[in-house]
């Protein structure tokens, strides 16, 4: 660029017809960027096969073998030559474009694998003999007779010969076979009912099996939620939420997982439009919107959504490698994300993750045994009723008079520690009813520790509460409630503040004005390029009204949306709420302790504070007594 050099020379260029050789390489370079691509699309050739079991075996990455093994409908003989033909397929007429329900289309994959690699494709229909074809470097040689029992082995070995300039941007073995492994647990997510297995043959042999996922039973969600567990952990499993909701002719399913189960980056987020595997801006922005105050910018929702609808509603057909969609109606598909997933989190009220008490137990750690006396056996029984009278009246400040002759007792100073906690005077359990679980599942009240941590009792177990940040959540919670009746007050500016953009910023600011509004950021075209600013929310205060508006332009850009204003009222109403709550230090009584209790119980996503964090821990006795060695 700092020269003249011009790409075309001097003479009048001369417009060439490509051969098919270089054709097919180049359209390789679209649909094969590495060989996770070449398995993606094997894969999906065999699902759309109907195939019920599919075993993926790769070498080195995938770069000298990838072979694809299915049982589905198989490849006649006579059209053996056919698919290897560039557009030539199965899965639609030509007719529309738009009415796709397989996952390929175009006719491209197996013709630009034939070009870049050598590519052996064994197949046999129920009914006729096996047969197979070889083509490579583009060069297809003749249908030959072949072994096989039913459906169709696909064979790929040294991808990328043919072009020795794309190996030079391989990566190690080992993130190839990682992006490999990648792709076969997302079609795996897509198709519970299907088999997967991934086998690394590197050396020779067998090989080992490095992902295996035996085809689910039961119904649809029962199925999704054993591949999820399969795929995404037993700990997803647990603290994810069912999704089901439909409105206009789309339908959302899936699981997403609760706020205390988040990450820390957006590595488990996965999403399915009809099944398809994609990777879209829209929909990662509704995701982000339905978890937006929940979450504290760093950490990051996990979920497994599948948004099913007419093939009509949505081009496919807009990204070489299908990993983005394009919806007719792009508002409808992210409203339904951001409702269902906001209604599924309020019906989860005060549930927090499993995981938070599985670290909690996991941080306490019992004496270690001495090893020559071996490991000790407790075999201890639960308390009679007259033991726990006892032990709740000794609870009791009654006993004053009882703790004084040990008190003065030789050595009971050196337990004298200063400590912060009491327990209040407690009924006998026997003289009151059981704990009603199903209308109070965070239990009674016990005592307060540090004068910051609540100790309540559960039928099965002890809840430990945070009640600042409880206590802060709750208010925050009844502030958002408020601004929902009420509206976000207003300021009307003196002056209007006028802001000078390009022409596409203008339209781009412009189109999301009335969202801004309800916010209390009121903005109107000035002329030109330029915005003016009427009004901002009355409690942000004094506003830089510029740098919000340009803010603003860069989500828009970057996310699709903006959720920047919200993001400062509700940044406001949080540290409000902060300084509203209860103080951490300060004491509270037994009834103040219980009522703070039953308030959680009825505000929902009361089980993790503004960022995300937990505000209380669930300890299950079992887990409790294994710490002691009562098992």
């Amino acid at each position: 660029m700092l020269q003249n050099d011009r790409k075309i020379g001097e003479n009048l260029p001369v417009i060439r017809q490509l051969d098919d050789g270089a054709i097919n390489r180049i359209a390789a370079g679209e649909v094969v960027e590495r060989p996770a691509s070449a398995v993606k699309e094997l894969v999906e050739n065999a699902i759309d096969a109907g195939a019920r079991r599919i075993e993926v075996a790769i070498a080195d990455g995938g770069k000298t073998l990838i072979r694809v093994s299915d049982d589905g409908c198989g490849i006649s003989e006579t059209q053996l030559p056919l698919a290897l033909s560039r557009h030539a397929t199965s899965k639609i007429d030509g007719t529309d474009l738009l009415d796709i329900h397989t996952f390929g289309f175009r006719g491209e994959a197996l013709p630009s694998l034939g070009a870049v690699g050598r590519l052996t494709i064994t197949s046999r229909v129920p009914g006729e003999t096996a047969a197979s074809i070889t083509v490579s470097g583009g060069e297809m040689g003749p249908v030959k007779p072949a072994a096989l029992g039913s459906g169709t082995i696909v064979e790929l070995r040294d991808l990328f010969y043919a072009t020795p300039a794309r190996l030079k941007f391989m990566r190690s073995d080992r993130a190839e076979s990682q992006a490999i492994g990648d792709v076969i647990k997302r079609l795996a997510m897509a198709e519970p009912f299907v088999g997967f297995t991934l086998r690394d043959v590197t050396g020779g042999g067998d090989g080992r099996v490095t992902f295996r996922a035996d085809p689910e039973n039961g119904d649809l969600f029962d199925a999704l939620h054993g591949r999820l567990a399969r795929i995404l952990g037993a700990e997803f499993a647990e603290n994810a939420l069912r999704i089901d909701a439909e409105r206009e002719g789309l339908r959302l399913i899936g699981y997403a997982a609760l706020p205390t189960y988040s990450r820390g980056s957006a590595v488990a987020q996965y999403l399915f439009v009809n099944g398809r595997p994609v990777k879209d801006k829209l929909l990662v922005g509704a995701l982000r919107g339905a978890y937006f105050d929940f979450l504290s910018r760093d950490r990051h929702p996990a979920a497994a959504l599948f948004i099913d609808c007419d093939p009509q509603l949505v081009d496919v057909n807009v990204h070489p490698a299908k990993s983005e969609v394009r919806f007719r109606d792009p508002g409808l598909a992210r409203g339904l994300i951001v409702s269902a997933l906001r209604h599924a989190l309020a019906e989860a009220g005060h549930r927090a993750s499993t995981t938070v008490a599985g670290a909690t137990l996991g941080a306490m750690r019992p004496e270690p045994i001495p090893a020559a006396g071996g490991a000790r056996v407790y075999q201890m029984d639960r308390p009679s009723l007259a033991a726990r009278h006892a032990a709740y009246q000794a609870q009791a400040p009654g006993l004053a008079e009882a703790h004084s002759a040990w008190d003065s007792a030789p050595g009971a100073a050196l337990i004298d520690t200063p400590v912060s906690g009491r327990v209040d005077a407690m009924d006998a359990p026997e003289a009151r009813d059981p704990l009603p679980v199903d209308q109070n599942p965070l239990g009674a009240a016990r005592g307060q520790v540090h004068e910051n941590y609540i100790i309540a009792q559960t039928q099965d177990g002890l809840v430990i509460v945070d009640q600042h940040a409880a206590h802060e959540r709750l208010v925050y919670e009844k502030l958002k409630r408020q601004m929902a009746e009420n509206g976000v007050a207003a300021q009307a500016l003196l002056i209007p503040e006028i802001v000078d953009l390009s022409d596409g910023d203008c339209a781009r600011i412009l189109a999301v004005a009335e969202d801004l509004k309800q916010l209390g950021l009121t903005l109107e075209p000035f002329g030109g390029g330029s915005v003016a600013i009427r009004e901002t929310p009355a409690i942000l205060g004094e506003v830089n009204g510029r740098a919000l508006v340009l803010d603003i332009l860069d989500e828009l850009d970057d996310q699709g949306e903006s959720l920047l204003v919200q993001a400062k009222i509700e940044a406001i109403l949080s540290r409000v709420a902060c300084h509203g709550s209860i103080r951490s230090g300060r004491r509270m009584r037994g009834e103040e302790m219980n009522a703070l209790l039953r308030e959680m119980e009825a505000t929902p996503h009361s089980g993790q504070c503004n960022h995300g964090r937990p505000t209380y821990v669930e300890l299950k006795l079992a887990d409790i007594e294994r710490l002691f060695g009562r098992t």
